[in-house]
C-alpha cells in the first residue's frame, strides 16, 4: 500500500522497519522537529527522523498540522492509510480524513484502559497482569476510535519499563503489518470501544521520581521498574540526591526511610526495598555496594 508513516520516539522505529521490510511503499515520513539534546544541547532529529533520512526517505517536521497549507501538503500525498506511532502531534480532521483508508494507530495498551502518552509506564506502576498493543482507526478524540486489531502480552511480576517498551513495538510491528494485509483484502473489522473500562495514562512528570518511603515496598518496587530511566527514581541524603535503578522487595520492618542494614535494605510502609544499583550525581551507575564503599549509610541512617 501507499503510506505515509508519523511516528517520533524509538517505539515507532521499529514499526516503520517492519512496513519497509514488508514492502509498503512509504511516501512520506513525519516526526517531531529536531530538538536541542545532550550536553553541546545541539539540535538532534528523532529516532524516527535518523532512521528514515538513513534509509532516503523523505521526511517533514513541521511544529502543527494546523495550518492548511500543511494539510494540503499531506493531502496530496495520495496515501492509502496513514500509520501513526507516539507521533505526538494532534491530527487534525483534515489530516485523519485525508488518505483513502483514513489514519491507523499502533497504540501501546490495550484500549480502552490506558488512553493517552504513558501506557507502558502506567501499566506497570498499577500493578497489571497484562499489557498488548491495539491497532486503532483514528478520531478526533484521544484514543477513542474504534478498535480494529489488537493482542495482549502477559506481564512478569519484574518487568520494567524497557522491557515491556521493546516488546509491545515488536508486537506492534507485527500487528500492523497483519492489520494492512487484511484491510488490502477487505477483511478488517471495525469495533467500537466499550465504555467500560476507560484508564488514562497521563504524561509523566518530573517530580513522580520522588520516592515516599512510607509507601509500600510493593509500590514502591513499580515506581523503580516504571519510571527507570525517565523520570527516574531518587531518594535524598542530606542534600545529595540519589537515584534508585534497580531494587528488590524483602522482608524487613521500621521507620519508613531507615536503612536497616549495612547493605542497603530500606524500611517502608510495609515492607523493605533492598537497593540494588543506584547512582550519584554526576557519577555511572553502580553496585550499591560500591557506592556504600565510598558512601557509607549505616544501619539506622534515615532516607529522605
Amino acid at each position: 500500500m501507499r503510506l505515509v508513516f508519523m511516528g517520533t520516539p524509538d517505539f515507532a522505529v521499529a514499526i516503520l522497519d517492519s512496513l519497509l521490510a514488508t514492502g509498503h511503499e512509504v511516501v512520506a515520513v513525519y516526526s517531531q522537529p529536531p530538538r536541542p539534546a545532550g550536553r553541546g544541547h545541539k539540535e538532534q532529529p528523532s529516532p524516527v527522523h535518523a532512521f528514515a533520512a538513513a534509509r532516503g526517505l523523505p521526511v517533514r517536521t513541521p511544529l502543527s498540522l494546523r495550518d492548511p497549507a500543511e494539510q494540503a501538503a499531506f493531502a496530496a500525498l495520495g496515501a492509502d492509510v496513514a500509520v501513526v506511532a507516539a507521533y505526538g502531534l494532534i491530527l487534525p480532521q483534515a489530516v485523519l480524513d485525508a488518505p483513502r483508508h483514513g489514519c491507523l494507530n499502533v497504540h501501546a495498551s490495550l484500549l480502552p484502559r490506558w488512553r493517552g502518552a504513558a501506557p507502558i509506564q502506567r501499566a506497570i506502576l498499577a500493578g497489571d497482569h497484562e499489557s498488548g498493543v491495539t491497532i486503532m482507526q483514528m478520531e478526533a478524540g484521544l484514543d477513542t476510535g474504534p478498535i480494529l486489531l489488537r493482542q495482549s502480552l502477559p506481564l512478569p511480576p519484574d518487568a520494567t519499563a524497557p522491557w515491556l517498551h521493546d516488546r509491545l513495538a515488536e508486537l506492534g510491528a507485527g500487528l500492523i503489518v497483519e492489520a494492512l494485509a487484511k484491510l488490502a483484502d477487505g477483511g478488517l473489522t471495525a469495533e467500537a470501544q466499550p465504555e467500560e473500562g476507560v484508564v488514562y495514562a497521563a504524561k509523566l512528570r518530573r517530580d513522580e521520581g520522588r520516592i515516599d518511603w512510607a509507601l509500600p515496598a510493593r509500590q514502591l518496587d513499580r515506581q523503580v521498574r516504571a519510571l527507570t530511566p525517565w523520570p527516574g527514581v531518587w531518594f535524598e541524603v542530606g542534600d545529595v540526591r540519589v537515584k534508585v535503578l534497580k531494587a528488590v522487595i524483602e522482608p524487613g520492618q521500621g521507620e519508613p526511610g531507615a536503612v536497616l542494614d549495612d547493605r542497603l535494605l530500606v524500611a517502608c510502609g510495609e515492607g523493605a526495598l533492598r537497593l540494588i544499583e543506584v547512582q550519584r550525581p554526576g557519577k555511572a551507575a553502580m553496585p550499591a555496594a560500591d557506592m556504600l564503599r565510598g558512601h557509607p549509610l549505616p544501619a539506622g541512617t534515615v532516607l529522605g
